[in-house]
């Protein structure tokens, strides 16, 4: 990851130019996370839908409150770090914290559906695009994305699972290929983001800071709340990887395309937050 970020903040004005290919890399990384789902093996519990109650009704509180007491930027970089859906990797940190890894594969699958629903009316009206176009025109046009992007992948994986068993077989052993398109992807958002602050964030150096810190404090506070109410139904880690490990590549997309580009900076955060707290998590786990 710090190579990957390196690259994109070293080479970013080449690179900042390629972001036409990151909703492609999401789309593939979560084909090939879907087409490795049991389908017959996922189970939704009470727990499952507590943790889609806080990272969705949450999104909007935070973001009323942030908008009103502090900035409008600041809130959309705080808000898309809670509504951004659970990152399919989480399932690979819940088995290495011995969680329950197929309560959590459900829960990520509910998390990215729900925010598929969820994000286009959100992002309609509270996006940049306000006042330019319609709600139902840009409702539609976001939403078309948006559906493509998390709910195409599910559609097709269940489609070659059910016409091309020796298809499904095959996308399933190139595992390791979602960890490479996921560092291009980071590499492309990062110089993005730079891109961004350097033309667009000279002088809102305290918001990008207050963005930065908040990101911490909502991080550290999805972790623990998540994990709080996992332990009521005895599935404290799943829980806590299910509301605290974000999809953040997806996040930044969704920032940098609906939103005010500056407010990338709150999944970006994310990002190193998330990645210090699970280090934590396993290194504590197994000293």
């Amino acid at each position: 990851m710090p190579i990957s970020m390196s690259i994109g903040i070293v080479f970013y004005p080449v690179l900042s130019q390629l972001g036409f290919l990151t909703p492609y890399l999401i789309f593939f990384m979560l084909l090939l996370s879907y087409s490795n789902l049991s389908f017959r093996t996922i189970r939704f519990s009470k727990l499952h839908f507590w943790l889609l109650g806080i990272q969705l009704i949450g999104s909007v509180v935070v973001y009323g409150l942030l908008s009103s007491l502090v900035d409008p930027i600041v809130a959309q970089g705080v808000m898309i770090c809670v509504l951004a859906p659970t990152a399919t990797s989480a399932v690979v940190i819940t088995g290495m914290l011995d969680g329950n890894m197929s309560s959590l594969t459900a829960y990520s699958l509910l998390s990215n559906l729900a925010v598929a629903v969820v994000a286009p009316v959100l992002f309609t009206l509270i996006g940049n695009n306000q006042g330019e176009m319609s709600f139902i025109a840009e409702f539609w046009e976001i939403g078309q994305r948006i559906f493509v992007l998390l709910l195409l992948p599910f559609i097709i994986s269940i489609v070659i699972s059910q016409v091309s068993p020796r298809t499904h077989s095959f996308i399933r052993k190139q595992k390791s290929m979602s960890f490479y398109l996921w560092n291009i992807a980071l590499i492309i958002v990062t110089a993005r983001t730079v891109l961004f602050l350097l033309t667009e964030g000279q002088g809102h150096f305290l918001l990008v800071c207050l963005i930065f810190f908040l990101a911490f404090v909502v991080c550290a506070g999805q972790f623990l709340t998540g994990r709080k109410l996992g332990r009521k139904y005895d599935d404290t880690v799943a829980g806590g990887q299910g509301l605290g490990q974000k999809n953040t590549i997806l996040a930044i997309w969704m920032a940098q395309s609906y939103l005010n580009p500056i407010s990338s900076i709150g999944p970006g955060a994310y990002i190193l937050w998330q990645n210090m707290i699970n280090s934590y998590q396993v290194w504590r786990k197994h000293h």
